[in-house]
């Protein structure tokens, strides 16, 4: 038996769909008073602008290995 997949056609980009999570838990953490919440949104939000440029390194053209 033959597991299918269900595919999802996204319109955003990956970048764009990772900075608008980041914007996004920004906001939601400028709405709460400090504390471990707040916290986690901050932590989510640089997460996902560090994948960002992890992913714009990855895919740069320059990309050379170690020397």
């Amino acid at each position: 038996m033959t597991i299918r997949r269900h595919r999802v056609k996204h319109e955003a980009s990956f970048e764009a769909r990772l900075l608008q999570h980041a914007q996004a838990a920004r906001e939601a953490a400028q709405r709460l008073p400090p504390g471990k919440k707040r916290e986690l949104l901050l932590r989510q939000a640089r997460a996902s602008e560090m994948a960002v440029q992890i992913d714009r390194w990855i895919t740069s053209p320059g990309l050379r290995p170690p020397e």
